[in-house]
């Protein structure tokens, strides 16, 4: 049998038996969080804040850019929202609650934002721990123009019952047309961050180019590698605190340079083969979704990852 085959059926097999083996009950959200140690619990409400403070940030930047062509969320954006609709909803499974947030619009046609309350350790994150509390965060951003491809942007944190501490995120851009100036810029915002903390991002770029294990590299996504990767070791092997607050960071950076670049873009002419390389880009990220990442095919309800990153239109 072909090796890959074989891999397949063994992480099926895993991915079975991992589901079977209960967690404890730590109770509702609020229950969870209680049950924290206080060192722990600081680390969860700084998150629980930072994505109150983001989704208001970047789904008013998004609103601001569709609003209004010169419209900066750092200088005379308008009080009116420019997005055509922004709407939510909820879904409940065995592993997390999950409520996802959408807006569309005509220059930033879509903006995705999904939360994961985690109730139960998924596969490969450390099952042989039980999860007391966790959040996963993303946004994914699709622009109208073809000159700047997809962001997804993730954040994770997770707090076992041993008091453990597991961080992760992932940061980079699906390029429709590469311009190479953008994507440059994105790197050196990410390396920039990196020399400030002293820090090298080398292991971390590697991560983001060719994925986990866990990802089938026939599907896999095909990032600009500007960004990093944090699922992998953490950024400080001795404190979780400071690799989520070091993810933390780079993620405000990152995302905040990719919204930069929309402003600096949106009324850039382009052509059609540019609109073609940014079909072949979205279509490219659905299959990565179906049949490459292991959590999108494997535990995130369809519902929940397509409405929440998925392009607002995908060719074949």
């Amino acid at each position: 049998m072909h090796m890959k085959k074989i891999s397949l059926i063994i992480f099926s097999l895993v991915i079975s038996s991992c589901s079977l083996i209960p967690d404890k009950d730590f109770g509702d959200q609020s229950q969870r969080l209680d049950k924290l140690s206080v060192e722990n619990r600081v680390i969860a409400e700084d998150l629980i804040q930072f994505i109150k403070d983001s989704d208001e940030k970047y789904f008013k930047w998004s609103g601001c850019i569709n609003n209004d062509d010169n419209a900066s969320l750092n200088s005379d954006c308008p009080d009116s929202n420019g997005n055509t609709s922004d709407e939510t909803f909820i879904s409940d499974t065995k592993y997390s609650d999950f409520d996802v947030r959408v807006a569309r619009g005509p220059a930033v046609e879509k903006i995705g934002r999904m939360i994961s309350e985690g109730k139960m350790t998924a596969p490969g994150r450390g099952e042989k721990r039980k999860l007391l509390w966790g959040r996963f965060y993303s946004i994914d951003v699709h622009p109208k123009t073809p000159l700047v491809g997809m962001l997804h942007a993730t954040l994770v944190l997770q707090v076992f019952s041993d008091g453990s501490v597991g961080t992760g995120g992932w940061l980079d851009v699906m390029p429709g047309t590469r311009v190479e100036s953008d994507i440059d810029y994105l790197r050196k915002v990410t390396d920039d961050y990196f020399a400030e903390n002293n820090k090298d991002p080398s292991l971390y770029r590697r991560l983001v180019c060719k994925g986990t294990e866990e990802t089938i590299f026939e599907f896999r996504r095909k990032p600009t590698c500007a960004g990093v990767s944090f699922y992998g070791p953490p950024v400080y092997r001795e404190s979780g605190e400071l690799s989520y607050r070091f993810i933390k960071g780079m993620y405000s950076e990152f995302v905040d340079a990719y919204f930069e670049i929309i402003e600096e873009r949106m009324d850039d002419p382009y052509t059609q083969e540019d609109l073609i390389a940014q079909e072949k880009m979205r279509k490219s990220w659905l299959i990565d979704q179906l049949f490459s990442d292991p959590f999108a095919s494997k535990i995130v309800p369809f519902d929940v990852w397509a409405t929440a990153n998925v392009a607002p239109t995908v060719k074949f």
